[in-house]
């Protein structure tokens, strides 16, 4: 198969390779063209047409694209659904917020981090114990596995935003309860209004349930293009970090959806 037209290749320099390395993906080596160029130095479309994914409408045509994009409801009964703040203002906000009970257990809010003016907004699920203790989303093995994800792509952490679904760890990392995701939900919307990104990219399950309101698996939701609403923002959603160190077999895929990632963010369509 070859690659669809108008593809931006993608090139692996050293950095790039051992970002791929630290994800345990072994980078596609194609054989010599026509003209007897060797190819082995780019990744380019062709590695997704060969595994059947369309970077815009996703794996198959008659698939029917995801209800539009929205977290879920209700709002907070202690928040307006929605807020007008300014970053210093929301973070300040969000640091004495009592609208749920995970306030009672937390150590500290875990706002978010990185540019405030990224293309690329990364939604995770929740903060865990590592996040509770230094107020930073995604440290630790899981952090060191998406960084490396995202250098693969030519993103360094600070050229970024990186938030989660809730701003406080549940005990026992358990999954957020709907309550809290709700009351959260203002929070995050004002994030993503104030930094008004190119692409958000959607790690985990919680994450996407949330944001696309939908209980599709990830599995089913990851390989094609959703839209968040308010602002008909692309949508990506690939497995969460700590999954991937639990299950590396599925860390290609994941590379799959960085390269949809890659294409949308530097060959975006009407």
């Amino acid at each position: 198969a070859r690659a669809p037209a108008g593809w931006r290749r993608l090139r692996l320099d050293a950095r790039k390779r051992a970002c791929l390395d630290a994800m345990g993906i072994e980078v596609w080596r194609l054989r010599h063209d026509e003209s007897g160029s060797n190819s082995e130095e780019e990744i380019d479309g062709e590695a997704l047409a060969v595994a059947g994914i369309d970077a815009v409408t996703g794996p198959a045509a008659t698939e029917q694209r995801a209800p539009d994009a929205r977290l879920a409801e209700p709002a907070p009964p202690a928040l307006d659904s929605e807020i007008d703040l300014d970053w210093p203002a929301l973070q300040e906000a969000v640091s004495h917020c009592r609208s749920c009970d995970l306030h009672q257990t937390r150590t500290q809010t875990v706002f978010g981090v990185g540019d405030h003016d990224a293309s690329l907004m990364v939604i995770g699920e929740a903060p865990g114990a590592d996040e509770d203790r230094l107020g930073e989303p995604f440290v630790g093995r899981a952090g060191r596995l998406l960084d490396a994800m995202l250098e693969a792509i030519g993103f360094a952490r600070q050229q970024v935003y990186i938030a989660n679904i809730i701003k406080c760890r549940p005990p026992g990392n358990r999954d957020p309860h709907i309550e809290e995701a709700a009351s959260c939900q203002p929070y995050l919307r004002r994030q993503i209004a104030l930094i008004q990104p190119k692409l958000i990219l959607s790690v985990g399950r919680v994450s996407a349930h949330n944001l696309l309101g939908t209980e599709e698996s990830v599995g089913r939701l990851r390989g094609r293009v959703h839209r968040f609403d308010p602002g008909d923002i692309p949508l990506i959603v690939t497995y969460h970090p700590a999954y991937l160190l639990r299950r590396p077999q599925e860390k290609a895929k994941s590379w799959q959806d960085l390269q949809v990632a890659y294409r949308v963010l530097h060959d975006p369509m009407d």
